[in-house]
């Protein structure tokens, strides 16, 4: 299901800091919605995928991808090169006729839940918000910064909104995990994700049921995303 991002967007930010819009998304996907339609949770070799910034683009737009999101670790360099080539790109003559894709910026950051590792996934914010910044120096963080409720404030200050990556893939159950990142301030869950990598991409149906009873309880939003690491936006690898 794709929502109207024509009708959606009243924000005066640039669209890839557009919260607003982003969260009408996020309340539209279900099972169907990726990774054809939407993706959020995208890497390119700007950390730890193999894409570079303007592959991953052309093979967004090949797909006619309505939006989405490169989640690059710690790190937004990749979707900065991304956004570049995006803004070149629609403003060409091979852009005439074609959908024009939403993107927005996103980031996926490793943290401590529950003494757990966990990791949260940002996104629609301010990259250059003082909050986040410490975040995006391309590590992880430590120590007190690497609180689950202080990355959630920070990508919050910064106007985005947070989500628990892949909340099946951790030591500790969902059933612990998404209760307390609630109690942090979590906007959504991961729910729609393809657990053991099956071709072609499909989300994980038990996982997927077992998430979406505890985002539905706890009143959260929902994402899905392919987890791209290699070469190909419609595998993890």
């Amino acid at each position: 299901m794709a929502a109207n991002l024509a009708t959606v967007s009243t924000s005066k930010k640039p669209a890839a800091q557009d919260g607003a819009a982003l969260r009408q998304v996020f309340g539209s996907i279900d099972a169907e919605s990726c990774p054809h339609v939407y993706n959020f949770h995208m890497h390119t070799n700007h950390s730890d995928g193999q894409l570079q910034p303007e592959l991953l683009m052309q093979q967004a737009i090949a797909l006619s991808l309505t939006g989405f999101a490169i989640t690059d670790h710690h790190r937004v360099s990749g979707y900065q090169v991304a956004q570049q080539w995006f803004d070149h790109w629609r403003n060409s003559p091979e852009a005439v006729g074609k959908p024009i894709p939403h993107l927005w910026v996103g980031a996926e950051i490793t943290s401590q839940l529950i003494g757990t590792e966990v990791h949260i996934l940002g996104f629609a914010f301010d990259p250059e918000h003082g909050a986040i910044v410490p975040y995006l120096q391309g590590n992880a963080p430590q120590g007190e910064a690497a609180q689950a409720a202080q990355v959630i404030s920070a990508i919050h200050q910064a106007g985005g909104l947070a989500v628990l990556a892949h909340p099946v893939r951790y030591r500790r159950s969902p059933n612990d995990l998404i209760p307390a990142a609630v109690n942090c301030g979590i906007d959504g869950v991961e729910t729609y994700y393809a657990y053991n990598n099956p071709k072609p991409w499909r989300a994980s149906p038990s996982e997927t049921q077992r998430v979406r009873q505890l985002s539905d309880r706890h009143h959260l939003l929902n994402t899905c995303g392919t987890d791209t690491h290699g070469l190909s936006l419609l595998q993890r690898i």
